[in-house]
């Protein structure tokens, strides 16, 4: 999904909890990765790893200015990597669905060094206990989890307009998307 259709889906969801909800979780993924600078890592679920999710962070990455935003995609065969995490990184977990004990003890685990968790996904199970922030996406809902992480990772970077007055003026959002829309894509793809 492009920038232009990120956009028109922002405008159809208009006045809906959708887009402050994902502003919110973005804000917070956001806030957490930069006062932190410990890194991000992303991680799913072995039957949903979120690779998409991290292509488009990396771009937001490259188009906000912010690299800590740029993600470790943790695969479902290296979960020491959670393991070794420690206090300042951020751990934002993707699952469709409940985890199982062995990824959940080490997301955990990870916590309790000082990790920030938040979790995108169904809302339930015990893995949202463990979440500093989350986002649900239950099912049967005019949204699925893909189009949410859309609108998660394009709003991730809105905080690098500057703000005026507490608000970003029409012609600072304008701006901005012109520079997203005529940007050369990021050199790492």
């Amino acid at each position: 999904m492009d920038a232009v259709r990120v956009a028109l889906l922002r405008e159809v969801l208009a006045g809906t909890e959708w887009l402050g909800a994902t502003r919110r979780f973005a804000g917070a993924l956001r806030g957490s990765v930069v006062s932190y600078g410990g890194g991000l890592l992303l991680a799913g679920t072995p039957e949903y790893e979120p690779w998409h999710l991290a292509a488009h962070l990396v771009d937001e990455a490259a188009w906000s200015g912010t690299p800590e935003l740029a993600p470790t995609l943790v695969r479902s065969d290296g979960l020491g990597r959670i393991e070794a995490a420690r206090r300042g990184e951020t751990l934002l977990m993707v699952a469709p669905e409940g985890v199982d004990g062995g990824l959940l003890e080490r997301v955990l685990d990870a916590r309790r060094s000082g990790v920030k968790v938040l979790v995108l996904g169904s809302g339930e199970g015990e893995l949202v206990s463990l979440a500093h922030e989350s986002l649900a996406v239950p099912e049967g809902l005019e949204l699925d989890l893909d189009t949410v992480q859309h609108l998660v990772s394009a709003a991730v970077g809105e905080n690098s307009v500057p703000v005026v007055r507490g608000r970003r003026s029409f012609r600072d959002r304008l701006s901005r998307l012109a520079d997203v829309l005529t940007a050369p894509p990021p050199s790492r793809w």
